[in-house]
């Protein structure tokens, strides 16, 4: 398991797996919205989402892809805030659906609040980083790191992994033009790191891509 789930002490994700209301979700469902007051948190057990943002100009930027052992909707309950960012299923989804004081109650029964809080305080430090990044990096550069970060498998293992995006959302995630990302993106599919098939983008050598060094 990976995520939160890794970081919890034994037994304890198991028993964010019985809190809530159990749901399916099927690709394109929106799970949490931008926007909204957080009165719950979504436990995911299975399948991947995308953590997207939607910018002053309206766009939608792809900031993350998460998968299986993650709490999600965690940063506007502990801050009290609306909803940073929506949640979108990306696979067949299965998920705990939990009313936040239900969730506060085990957070602090079972002695994991400082937990959750250095995970969610690690989210946030990546994604000013990922700000960073979308500033000051070259386009290669940008297009590599983001082939690594959104390609969250949906089952633990090895083999090939559709990030879940179309190349115009991953255009949007790295700041450039479709016409840009897609020249940059056979350069990575002739090297044998990746392929795309019908306007998706899949990596099939994990290891050798993140040993890529890229100017």
């Amino acid at each position: 398991m990976r995520g939160l789930a890794a970081e919890l002490p034994t037994g304890v994700w198991d028993e964010f797996c019985r809190l809530g209301i159990a749901q399916n979700a099927d690709p394109g469902r929106i799970l949490l919205r931008q926007g909204e007051t957080a009165d719950h948190v979504v436990v995911l057990l299975s399948g991947r989402v995308k953590i997207t943002l939607v910018d002053r100009d309206g766009r939608a930027i792809v900031l993350a892809v998460r998968g299986p052992g993650e709490v999600l909707g965690e940063i506007a309950m502990l801050d009290g805030a609306t909803r940073s960012a929506s949640v979108t299923a990306i696979d067949p989804c299965r998920v705990r659906v939990v009313p936040v004081p239900v969730f506060l109650q085990t957070l602090r029964l079972l002695n994991v609040e400082d937990v959750l809080v250095r995970h969610t305080l690690r989210r946030l430090r990546e994604s000013e980083q990922l700000r960073l990044e979308l500033t000051t990096l070259p386009a290669r550069q940008r297009v590599h790191r983001a082939l690594v970060r959104l390609a969250v498998p949906a089952v633990a293992g090895a083999g090939p992994v559709d990030i879940g995006l179309t190349q115009a959302e991953f255009g949007e995630a790295v700041g450039l033009k479709r016409s840009s990302v897609a020249s940059m993106l056979a350069e990575f599919r002739d090297a044998g790191l990746i392929s795309t098939r019908r306007g998706r983008i899949v990596v099939v050598d994990m290891p050798r891509l993140c040993a890529l060094s890229v100017e």
